[in-house]
């Protein structure tokens, strides 16, 4: 791992500890983020049914008395429309170039198609691969009989689990899979943390998941979202749509959808700062931020 080097070990001398990097992939609504949440036993990466729902790498850290697992929550792999969509697969490209193994989430409740096929090919040779098949839940015994089959002829994995990460179901054993399948080496981030994303991109990342679930219909990918100024208790927040007619879409009559928003939104960012806040949120247009370089380098994409 190369960005290792920059990192501080703890415990790098406990005999016989294990700890690596895990890239969880998957094509797009898969239940990626909702199977990484249930791993590290925090939210720390937002779920939408809206395709390009997360737009970077995120880093979630799951700690046990015997190993670390770092997991890489990635972009939904695909077949890019636009600037943006081309950039998520990029993140997706560079994640799996410098981890030690990679979860593929397949659901089962979906038969396995074209994009399926155009992850798996897109693996890179000799990477330690597991597959998760999410979603367990939504499938009979007897179907989840046959996919478990299905999958484990796709490719040469080191071992195919079950899971329904909203139910817990599966968690602590794919947890366990993951971290035996590391390689000896030092705890990387203290115990106790769950991941190093900044807070303010969480926040950020909570008000574009509050937005997505009052409009998600209307505006599926034009919504993006930047923490414009944070000192708590206080924080300004810049909501980003790509024409006039979705500014109003967000607003609302009078701003009550934008109210509604707000409301959501400041109810998580409250449980995870642990104090009352003061969301202020400007709803702003960006021409064809999806497709402008320029407009993607100022929102951070």
């Amino acid at each position: 791992m190369s960005e290792t080097n920059t990192w501080v070990a703890h415990d790098s001398d406990r005999p016989g500890f294990r700890s690596g990097f895990v890239a969880v992939v998957g094509r797009p609504n898969v239940g990626k983020s909702t199977l990484v949440n249930a791993l590290v036993g925090e939210k720390i990466a937002i779920a939408s049914a809206t395709p390009e729902t997360t737009r970077r790498q995120i880093r979630g850290i799951v700690d046990r008395a015997d190993w670390q697992v770092v997991l890489v929550d990635t972009p939904g792999l695909h077949r890019p429309r636009t600037l943006l969509g081309e950039r998520l697969n990029d993140l997706v490209r560079d994640a799996l170039s410098d981890v030690d193994a990679a979860l593929v989430c397949l659901p089962a409740d979906q038969a396995v198609g074209p994009g399926d096929r155009f992850l798996l090919g897109a693996l890179p040779d000799g990477i330690v691969l597991v597959a998760a098949v999410t979603k367990l839940d939504r499938v009979s015994k007897g179907a989840l009989a046959a996919k478990l089959v299905e999958v484990d002829g796709l490719a040469p994995w080191r071992a195919v689990v079950p899971v329904a990460a909203p139910l817990g179901d599966g968690v602590e054993e794919l947890g366990a899979v993951l971290g035996g399948l590391m390689p000896t080496g030092p705890r990387w981030y203290p115990e106790g943390q769950t991941t190093d994303e900044p807070l303010a991109q969480r926040i950020g990342e909570l008000v574009r998941e509050a937005a997505l679930a009052v409009a998600r219909q209307e505006l599926p990918h034009s919504v993006a979202v930047v923490v414009d100024e944070l000192e708590l208790p206080r924080i300004h927040v810049s909501l980003y749509v790509e024409r006039d007619s979705q500014k109003g879409i967000v607003l609302g009559a009078r701003g009550a959808r934008l109210k509604g928003i707000g409301t959501a939104a400041r109810a998580q960012i409250e449980g995870l700062v642990g104090r009352k806040v003061f969301l202020e949120i400007h709803v702003k247009v960006a021409k064809e931020w999806q497709r402008d370089p320029k407009a993607l380098a100022r929102l951070g994409l």
